[in-house]
């Protein structure tokens, strides 16, 4: 069969890697895809924000099945628009993506469905949000309703910080239109973990808990980032309170939706707090987790391409998804200045002497005259497999040392928490 990946970065390179393997594919593409997948994949110059050629070329080439990599195409309905066409596609409908491309509507989704969320408030103006900080106990977080690249959520520490982080986005638009609304909300002591689940809007089934690393820097540090690294399985998570966030969390979203009359078929992402109180969902996203992904994919023994076909076909009860023992860990390389500003074409060295078992996930890398040069913020997901995370994360780190460009950024703590060091 053929298939297509919809994205060019990271998470999209390890699905790709990940469906390559499947007996049942004979033709991949990637639309546009990396110079990774490029060795896995044919590459296609269409951008995912471009669902409507995006559908020309799957009819034109007789895709069968369609993977959606980031969350910009589901929020501008290209599985709607596949689905209106009989084109086979992985991934929720844009009402059911509303879950992450609107905050406020998730947070008030998971109010009228009793689903545990910290305590919040929307705002449509900056004065009255400013208004609302006074008198507040802080720290809280200030969070843009739209997508933000995984970016749109400030910690503020205090009134001044707060009301800072409003001004940016409400006022001086730092996310675009994506700040036209905000959400104010109670900031929660606890772990911070990542539970994704496959659903085909009846039944869904978890998927291996990981943590991810948002914050620039080491100790949590600094402005969010898209992702630093992640690690799994994360080792809060046992399997009593996966089971309580089966049923307390992800059963009562699918359903939720369901009675609204929104089908969710795909990966459904929940971003949660483990606090004493119990798991409470800070954020939904409706596909896999960057760099999640990255240490997920690669423990998965199941083909994804069956998965996937059980999701869109309504399959899913009754099916066993299987896991390989060990952990896994990912280090994300990013270029300097990131999650600010950042040059692009700093030479990249030394991917050619890592490990033959380390998996390299390209994502902002170019080939210039025959060269690895960068070209983005994050540049490369550095992932390894072990028996244990400890194994995993020294293997990890040592194939980083092995790589240089000038400016190169990563954090030194990812899945620390994780090992008895």
């Amino acid at each position: 069969m053929k298939v297509m990946i919809v994205g060019g970065g990271g998470r999209e390179h390890a699905l790709a890697w990940k469906v390559a393997q499947s007996p049942k594919v004979n033709r991949l593409y990637a639309a546009p895809g990396n110079i990774g997948m490029a060795r896995i994949a044919k590459c296609i110059g269409i951008s995912p924000s471009d669902p409507e050629k995006l559908a020309n070329f799957a009819e034109e080439k007789d895709v069968d099945l369609t993977f959606v990599g980031p969350e910009l195409p589901l929020s501008l309905g290209i599985v709607d628009l596949f689905v209106k066409r009989g084109l086979r596609i992985f991934g929720p409908s844009q009402r059911a993506a509303k879950l992450e491309w609107s905050k406020g509507f998730a947070k008030e989704f998971m109010g009228r469905w009793n689903i545990p969320t910290p305590p919040f408030k929307l705002f449509t103006d900056s004065l009255e949000a400013m208004d609302y900080l006074k008198g507040r106990r802080f720290p809280l977080m200030v969070k843009a309703d739209g997508l933000a690249a995984g970016k749109g959520s400030i910690l503020a520490k205090s009134f001044e910080e707060a009301v800072d982080a409003v001004k940016a986005i409400m006022v001086e638009r730092i996310f675009g239109r994506s700040g036209e609304r905000i959400v104010i909300e109670d900031w929660l002591q606890g772990k911070e973990v990542t539970v994704l689940a496959f659903s085909d809007g009846k039944s869904c089934i978890p998927i291996l808990p990981a943590k991810d690393y948002k914050p620039i820097y080491e100790g949590d540090k600094g402005p969010n980032t898209g992702g630093m690294g992640s690690y799994a399985p994360a080792r809060s998570i046992d399997d009593d309170l996966m089971e309580e966030i089966k049923s307390h969390i992800l059963e009562p979203t699918i359903k939720g939706l369901s009675e609204e009359g929104i089908e969710y078929r795909g990966v459904l992402y929940v971003g949660l707090m483990l606090t004493a109180e119990g798991p409470q969902v800070l954020e939904y996203n409706c596909r896999f987790g960057d760099p999640e992904t990255q240490v997920i994919i690669p423990l998965l023994k199941t083909d994804l391409v069956e998965i996937a076909e059980w999701v869109i076909e309504g399959g899913l009860e009754g099916k066993r998804v299987e896991w390989e023992e060990g952990a896994a860990v990912c280090v994300v390389l990013a270029s300097e200045g990131y999650p600010g500003r950042y040059k692009k074409g700093a030479p990249i060295t030394g991917t050619d002497g890592v490990a033959n078992d380390i998996l390299l996930f390209h994502a902002g890398i170019a080939n210039r005259g025959g060269k690895l040069v960068t070209n983005g913020g994050r540049v490369l997901g550095v992932t390894a497999k072990g028996e244990d995370i400890k194994e995993a994360r020294e293997k990890a780190y040592n194939a980083v040392g092995a790589i240089n460009f000038p400016g190169m950024q990563f954090r030194k703590d990812i899945a620390l928490e994780g090992t008895d060091g």
